[in-house]
């Protein structure tokens, strides 16, 4: 009877260790200007700290800027870098295409690791309602 107690306690250990292994995180940008580098900042220093987190960016409206071809930060320097750098540790960037047919956006202007989304409204909060904690830098 020991036997099979120890032996649930280390598959209930094992469960519990690997469902909080990726903890799943939504970033919210809807302003370049005011969170872009912030926003790719704190993702950084998110993975430096729990590098097993699962990170999704959602983006819209003026916020889909930083995730644009040739797109530059306040002092110059490009943004695609950071992105670049931030895909290959797993994140997710997502672009809003409601926002793309009112500004009147093409797919193509934008970076190669963007992907996109229907509506960024829509995905922010269905990702909530799948347990994703949510973060507006």
């Amino acid at each position: 009877m020991k036997w099979r107690q120890l032996a649930a306690a280390l598959t209930l250990a094992a469960c519990t260790a690997v469902a909080s292994a990726q903890d799943p995180v939504v970033y919210h940008i809807d302003d370049t200007a005011q969170q872009g580098i912030k926003g790719l900042r704190n993702i950084r220093n998110h993975l430096d700290t729990d590098p097993t987190a699962r990170i999704t960016v959602v983006t819209h409206a003026l916020g889909v800027d930083f995730l644009m071809e040739g797109a530059k930060d306040a002092n110059g320097s490009p943004y695609a870098g950071p992105v670049a750098a931030l895909v290959a540790r797993g994140v997710r960037f997502e672009v809003c295409e409601i926002t793309l047919r009112n500004r009147g956006l093409k797919k193509e202007q934008f970076l190669q690791e963007a992907e996109f989304t229907p509506s960024g409204v829509v995905r922010l909060a269905k990702l909530q309602k799948q347990g994703f904690a949510y973060i507006k830098p």
